[in-house]
């Protein structure tokens, strides 16, 4: 299903064919823009930069390659091709077609889902916006502005759906999307986790790996939904996303690559006096991005969640694959509660638990990249492994909000936690080292000290290619 690129704005919605939405979401982009200049990737506007492009939504042969200012990048409106007759997979709707409109009933519902959705795009790109000035090297820093700019096609995907389904209050909250801002006191991002500072390189790939892994299981649960053109849409934003935690797995791989041939050559966890990243600050961060993105699917118990799936709003992971009914009425699944300072488990409504349920999707395939670094590890000869912290570890929304948790899992004081706590998360000294190792590389082919290189380089391309065109 190819992409109409003649068009203002790129789509397959055959957005020519209805007016009134061109003519909104045509003054709707220039905001996006101005937006985009003033937030997005700060320095590198005005440079060519080799961007994957989207020309289909065909499984093969989707995309095209080539120098592009990011400013003038072909941001559109992309569905994933439609399945004939598709049938609702789960929840009271079980079984019915697939709605191609808004259900009355389920219209604020549904803008707020998708409102959520779309707060995190931008956000990112705002969290992100100085890293270029600090990129270990050109193919690294190709690859920041990939993400940066699928990112705000991830937002128009999103401001499609809300011009298209919601009217005015569609229209206004698409507004707003681009009003708010990552970190902002007055008008900050709807999650806590959009309004953290991405300080570093380490921080990236962390961010990468961890919090747009839990974007990929957000987007897996709303592609399962009834409404199709939301459906349609995540389930494309899927294939883009997964390029974001390519950039996650592959940049920790390097680092800890990196870090232990520091170790091995100079016979020491002390790798600091060679500029490399020593194991326990990666283990620091991975700590503080895990559980921060751990809270980004809310409490254990929650009925807003099932809610959304019985009214067929929002799925469960891969919903097809479940050998159950579908509906989870006379269903139960267990969950950690805290009593009497004790943690005990208890059988709750599955209905109630979805949050959890797609919690423990999202520990399995974080633990299978922690696997890959410590193999990194092993086979350099390092005794020493990266682990996934207790899930009750540095929590602040569900039922350990509020409780003092070791990685480990134990509940312990306010006053243990605080003296244990510099061991267990990044320190100012972490971020202050981080920081000074943050020299950029801007010679192709180059790296950065404290990270290792690509196998491979993008595209087919070397990796000494000039990914961005700086002179």
């Amino acid at each position: 299903m190819s992409i109409d690129y003649a068009e203002r704005i790129p789509n397959n919605v055959q957005l020519a064919d209805d007016r009134r939405l061109q003519r909104a979401l045509e003054a709707w982009q220039p905001r996006f823009l101005e937006w985009w200049k003033a937030l997005g990737p700060e320095g590198f506007q005005a440079k060519d930069v080799y961007l994957r492009t989207a020309v289909s939504v065909d499984a093969k042969g989707w995309a095209s390659y080539g120098m592009v200012k990011m400013p003038d990048y072909r941001w559109g409106v992309f569905l994933a091709e439609a399945e004939p007759e598709r049938k609702i997979g789960f929840g009271d709707f079980l079984g019915q077609p697939a709605w191609q409109e808004v259900p009355g009933e389920f219209r604020a519902t549904l803008r707020r889902l998708i409102v959520t959705q779309g707060d995190t795009e931008p956000a990112s790109v705002e969290q992100q916006r100085r890293l270029g000035q600090t990129c270990p090297s050109l193919y690294d820093l190709r690859n920041l502005f990939q993400v940066n700019v699928e990112e705000g096609r991830h937002l128009w995907a999103m401001v499609y759906l809300l011009h298209a389904f919601f009217g005015r209050e569609g229209r206004e909250q698409a507004e707003e999307l681009l009003m708010r801002h990552s970190g902002s006191v007055d008008a900050p991002r709807i999650l806590g986790a959009f309004n953290e500072p991405t300080r570093d390189w380490l921080a990236f790939f962390m961010f990468t790996y961890f919090t747009d892994r839990d974007g990929k299981f957000q987007l897996g649960t709303l592609a399962e939904s009834g409404f199709d053109p939301l459906s349609r849409t995540c389930r494309f934003m899927l294939r883009e996303e997964a390029h974001h935690m390519m950039v996650g797995t592959t940049g920790i791989d390097r680092v800890v690559r990196r870090t232990a041939m520091l170790m091995r050559e100079h016979d020491t966890d002390d790798i600091k006096r060679y500029g490399g990243i020593p194991l326990d600050i990666v283990q620091r961060y991975l700590n503080f991005h895990y559980s921060v993105s751990l809270d980004l699917f809310g409490g254990e118990r929650s009925t807003n969640v099932a809610n959304y799936f019985t009214a067929g709003l929002k799925g469960r992971w891969q919903e097809e694959r479940r050998a159950d009914d579908h509906q989870l009425t006379q269903l139960t699944a267990t969950v950690d509660v805290i009593v009497d300072g004790r943690v005990e488990r208890v059988d709750i409504p599955a209905l109630t638990a979805l949050n959890q349920d797609l919690r423990s999707e999202y520990f399995t395939d974080c633990n299978h990249g922690v696997r890959r670094w410590n193999r990194i590890l092993e086979e350099a000869g390092v005794d020493r492994t990266l682990s996934l912290p207790h899930h009750g570890f540095n929590r602040r929304v569900g039922a350990y909000a509020g409780f003092s948790v070791t990685p480990s899992g134990a509940l312990i004081d306010a006053d243990s936690w605080a003296r244990q706590e510099p061991e267990w998360l990044p320190t100012p000294a972490d971020f202050d080292y981080i920081q000074s190792l943050m020299k950029p590389v801007f010679e192709p082919g180059k790296m950065a000290a404290w990270i290792a290189p690509p196998a491979t380089g993008i595209n087919g391309q070397p990796v000494d290619y000039e990914y961005v065109h700086l002179t």
